[in-house]
C-alpha cells in the first residue's frame, strides 16, 4: 500500500503521478487536482481543463482574465 501526500490516506490502489522530474502518490484523483493543478490568479478555483495564461498568470476563463487586466484572451467554443 501507499500513502497519499495530501490525505495522508493509505490506500491499496494508490497511484503515482510523474511531473517534473518528481513523483507523486495519491489515493484520488481530487487529491492530484489539489497538489497538481493550477489556481486561477483571480478567483483561485483550481483549473482542470483548458484553462488561459497570461504573463505567467493562470486563468479558468475569460471573464477572470479581464477581471485581471487582461481584454485579449478569450474563451474558445
Amino acid at each position: 500500500m501507499a500513502v497519499c501526500e495530501v490525505c495522508s490516506n493509505d490506500y491499496d490502489m494508490a497511484f503515482e503521478v510523474r511531473a517534473a522530474g518528481a513523483v507523486h502518490i495519491f489515493d484520488s484523483l481530487e487529491c492530484a487536482a489539489q497538489r497538481m493543478a493550477p489556481s486561477c490568479d483571480n478567483c483561485q478555483c483550481r483549473i482542470l481543463g483548458h484553462g488561459l495564461q497570461a504573463d505567467g498568470q493562470f486563468f479558468c476563463c475569460a471573464h477572470c482574465a479581464r477581471q485581471r487586466g487582461y481584454a485579449q484572451l478569450v474563451d474558445h467554443a
